[in-house]
């Protein structure tokens, strides 16, 4: 517990020094980030292929790339986010200064993902940076060599007070979580979810939480199959379906449910050649817990493709669930592996309803030529994000799917405090002796009609009388002292 207070504790020392509010400062650090991407690549790759086997390509456009793209953007619009934004005056504010001052948070808390090590911790961590806060990192110890590997990295290229690295486990977390902290953002599942928001709770600590959840898949009857298989191929088994917004499972007509089994077969075999198990291109399951899991999920189910499994690395073919029970363990918790169940519904109403029945998903796909059907979907569903007629691809739109928001501008307002100010001017005091006591009705009215805008062509007439009427007012309040003395 002592050595976390103490890395904290140099965190909040280091950002209460000011150093990290300056722009130049920001930029300077965003700057070394990129380098450290940029001279680093081999290494990075590296530790993604022992993690999850990914290959390079596959590694460097699911992961690195994400993360340049965001370095970019941050460095080139940091200026335009972080300056003052005016706001809208009124009667009250209308010869005075006003905007909203962007200022940092403070200590940050970034824990990590396992599925996406490196992009699920240096997106945040970017958005912290560019806000100006100081920031704690915790990598998921489950992809362990990336963990490592960002506890190296990091202190080389950036202030090493600072932007901290803790790696470990579960202790290492909790005791984390003990610290206080000025916002914490937490990408992952939703039992750790509850843990962290527990524990931010008892310092008033605001959360950003990214969760998973089980994403629907419509395809209606009127698409080009194979177009939407290939989509859906691609989205569900990349990663070795480890992805939180992959489509979990798909909904269908009965009528169709071969033709889409087919088209994903064909896919698989263009993606993946004959043997999966030797393409560069097929990753494979982070640990053998997880192993275990996904392979308890096939237990009594028709496998209309793939199903071959091997322990030893972790390795589950892509794998197809046609006729599978709404009630069966397949379809009560999110897959987070190269499983896809499909499940028969006879329209588009019986879809939305089977949706709707269950918790809100993270993401929603529908595939349909149709574009009133698409627009009837969104319309009548709810999710953290959508995609018609490809899967995934919502992810690149910076907004929101948790709670909270990252990526881009968001990511930039998510680790900012939004600080309303006022400059006003210290003469013009007569104006001003309208709000002091003793109080006027007269004044009120008139305050009721400007500020309202209720002062429209049909009540001019009374806009004439309250507006004399409170100049009486206040003629009467500026000169009767004098008057008096």
């Amino acid at each position: 517990m002592e050595r976390m207070q103490q890395i904290v504790g140099r965190a909040r020392a280091a950002f209460n020094s000011g150093r990290s509010r300056p722009l130049e400062f920001r930029v300077q650090q965003l700057k070394a980030l990129e380098r450290m991407v940029q001279e680093k690549e081999k290494e990075i790759l590296a530790a993604l292929k022992a993690d999850l086997n990914k290959s390079g390509p596959n590694a460097y456009s699911h992961e690195l790339l994400g993360v340049l793209r965001e370095l970019v953007l941050a460095m080139e619009k940091l200026p335009s986010w972080a300056a003052p934004h005016p706001v809208k005056k009124d009667l009250l504010t209308l010869r005075d200064e006003a905007y909203i001052h962007y200022e940092p948070l403070g200590v940050v808390l970034v824990i990590g993902a396992w599925n996406y090590p490196f992009l699920l911790v240096m997106q945040p961590l970017i958005g912290a940076i560019a806000a100006g806060n100081a920031v704690v990192v915790k990598p998921s110890e489950i992809s362990e060599n990336t963990a490592r590997l960002v506890a190296e990295l990091l202190p080389q290229y950036l202030d090493k007070d600072l932007y901290t690295v803790v790696t470990g486990g579960v202790p290492e977390a909790t005791e984390l979580l003990a610290q206080r902290f000025d916002h914490i953002l937490y990408t992952g599942n939703s039992a750790v979810g509850k843990i962290v928001m527990a524990a931010a709770a008892k310092h008033l600590t605001p959360v950003t939480l990214e969760l998973g959840g089980k994403s629907p898949c419509y395809i209606d009857k009127d698409c080009d199959l194979a177009v939407a298989c290939r989509r859906i191929t691609w989205g569900k088994y990349m990663n070795c379906g480890q992805t939180c917004i992959a489509p979990d499972y798909i909904l269908c007509d009965p009528s169709i449910q071969g033709k889409v089994v087919e088209n994903i077969k064909a896919t698989l075999k263009e993606f993946y050649g004959e043997d999966v198990k030797s393409s560069p291109d097929y990753g494979r399951i982070v640990n053998q817990r997880h192993f275990k899991r996904v392979k308890s999920l096939l237990e009594g189910q028709k496998i209309a493709h793939g199903g071959e499994t091997d322990e030893a690395s972790c390795f589950i073919a892509p794998t197809i669930l046609t006729d599978v029970s709404p009630e069966s363990k397949v379809m009560e918790e999110e897959i987070f592996g190269p499983v896809l169940p499909i499940v028969t519904v006879r329209s588009v109403e019986e879809a939305i309803e089977f949706i709707n029945l269950r918790e809100k998903p993270l993401a929603l796909y529908v595939f349909s030529n149709n574009k009133k059907l698409i627009r009837r979907v969104i319309a009548e569903t709810s999710s953290g994000g959508m995609t018609a007629n490809d899967v995934i691809m919502h992810s690149v739109v910076p907004g929101h799917s948790g709670m909270g928001a990252y990526l881009g501008q968001y990511s930039f307002e998510t680790f900012s405090h939004r600080r309303a100010c006022l400059i006003k001017d210290l003469r013009w005091e007569a104006v001003n002796k309208v709000r002091y006591p003793p109080g006027s009705m007269e004044m009120m009215h008139l305050a009721k009609l400007f500020l309202l805008k209720q002062c429209n062509k049909g009540r001019v007439g009374q806009f004439i009388s309250a507006l004399l009427a409170a100049l009486k007012a206040v003629v009467a309040k500026v000169l009767c002292p004098k008057l008096e003395g």
